[in-house]
């Protein structure tokens, strides 16, 4: 069983930068290959991000590429999202997401546990 906290959401103008961190509970989270999803009001969730158990493989969706980073540090059991040159269609809520396999893996129903998401919105 993994629980997951997200945090680093907020309001942010155009053009700038948000680091989304995801905190994860248990001793085995670098078993867990873990993604970022997006969910804007009246859409349904999407895939942004996704890192391997390691860390050493990283897949983005193509309109967060060369904008976001995703990365991991597994001794401190959290999961990150840097996100740079924001906007505003990247307002929503915001989850992370852990699944047991090694896998880079873009489709809600593969991964096992999710966060409650944070949220962020643009400001004009």
């Amino acid at each position: 069983q993994v629980q997951l906290v997200e945090s680093g959401g907020g309001l942010v103008q155009a053009g700038g930068s948000l680091r989304l961190s995801c905190a994860a509970s248990g001793r085995t989270f670098s078993s867990y290959a873990m993604g970022w999803f997006r969910q804007a009001p009246g859409k349904e969730r999407e895939f942004v991000a996704a890192i391997s158990w390691s860390g050493g493989n990283t897949y983005y969706e193509d309109s967060v590429k060369g904008r976001f980073t995703i990365s991991r540090d597994n001794d401190k059991n959290t999961v990150y999202l840097q996100m740079n040159n924001l906007k505003n269609e990247d307002t929503a809520v915001w989850y992370c997401a852990a699944q047991q396999r090694d896998h880079i893996a873009t489709m809600t129903y593969v991964y096992d546990y999710w966060g409650q998401g944070t949220q962020v919105a643009g400001s004009s």
